[in-house]
């Protein structure tokens, strides 16, 4: 009964950690859509403290030269590490790019959105440190529960620390990109982890193949067309900088051929996942989680389509930025969950877990 009930827990505090890790995808959405994730020069703390000021009043005369000193002090770090492993032309450009050595002026409102930002962040770190600590209960059945719980919480001190690098190299693009498929994947161990827990000892293949390589591919393209957008707004960030954030609703038009990538891949995403649905509906009955997942899935890229119409002619609403990304990330949950309910027991109509 004690193991039943420590399972049962750890069922449930992984479920709170999925949906803190989706409103960290929120908070980051909204960080970037407003322009607040220089709102906190330094890391971990705002402006040295654990509560951030209110007022400039409350910052020291000389806060703007402390905290250029301390980037370049740690940049130069970043790009010693990234001469090691071979990227020293990219270690160049980060010692000579004086830009992002220029620090911004104190706003109030940017400084507390990147502020809770990190607070959703550090609130998601502690319920993943609790799935590392209650995952020990399956070390006699399930050690892979063992093995990705406790991986999952490493690989978030691994992205806090890529976070810390963010704002020291103030966004560069690719690391940007490479924060967000971190994220992505924390998601997935973390949803695998749940699915685990919830169908333990009870795997088995109940589809025939081309479901799952369907699902797979699914997948994969998602990953693909989010990698392109975080690549978009990349791009609309450095027009938006060129223009010195003038001429707005020209911004996505003077993004390139990047834009017109997402924009293609989205319309074969869709297709795919039409493809997708008909075989769902096929092989499981309709209160099959698989049909609900699927529909969930249909239903977040209709969405995403309508904000992704928003952010194309509407000059990139705020509100469409942060809904677009979360969007995206839901679908890649749903479709990734979906792939696990393939594998299960029970019958191909069965209700799935």
């Amino acid at each position: 009964m004690a193991v039943k009930t420590s399972g049962n827990t750890f069922i449930k505090v992984n479920l709170i950690a999925i949906i803190m890790l989706l409103l960290v995808i929120l908070a980051g959405g909204v960080v970037r859509s407003s322009g607040s994730g220089m709102g906190c020069p330094d890391w971990p703390k705002c402006f040295g403290r654990y509560i951030p000021p209110t007022d400039i009043s409350q910052l020291p005369a000389d806060y703007k030269q402390t905290y250029a000193d301390k980037r370049m002090a740690k940049n130069q770090k970043f790009a010693k590490m990234l001469d090691v492993f071979g990227y020293g032309d990219l270690a160049n450009r980060i010692r000579n790019d004086k830009s992002i050595l220029v620090p911004e002026e104190f706003n109030t409102a940017r400084t507390w959105t990147e502020y809770v930002n990190r607070l959703v962040g550090a609130i998601s770190g502690i319920f993943l440190l609790l799935c590392a600590v209650y995952s020990f209960k399956y070390r006699k059945t399930n050690k892979l529960i063992v093995f990705l719980s406790v991986f999952n919480l490493l690989l978030v001190f691994f992205q806090a620390w890529l976070g810390s690098i963010v704002v020291s190299t103030n966004l560069v693009a690719w690391i940007v990109t490479v924060h967000m498929l971190l994220a992505l994947a924390i998601l997935a161990i973390s949803i695998s982890t749940y699915h685990m827990a919830k169908v333990q000892g009870r795997y088995k293949v109940t589809v025939k193949p081309l479901v799952s390589i369907v699902t797979l591919a699914a997948i994969a393209l998602s990953v693909l067309q989010i990698t392109f957008g975080t690549e978009v707004r990349e791009k609309v960030d450095a027009v938006a900088t060129h223009l010195e954030g003038s001429y707005r609703d020209s911004w996505v038009r003077r993004a390139g051929e990047i834009f017109s990538q997402h924009r293609d891949v989205a319309l074969i995403v869709l297709v795919l996942n039409v493809i997708l649905y008909a075989l769902i509906r096929k092989s499981f009955n309709r209160h099959s989680i698989q049909q609900q997942l699927m529909s969930f899935t249909f239903l977040m890229i209709m969405l995403q389509i309508v904000t992704g119409i928003f952010l194309s002619y509407f000059a990139l609403p705020p509100f469409a930025q942060a809904s677009h990304i979360v969007l995206a990330s839901l679908m890649f949950g749903a479709q990734f969950y979906l792939l696990l309910n393939l594998f299960k027991s029970g019958s191909v109509q069965g209700a799935g877990q």
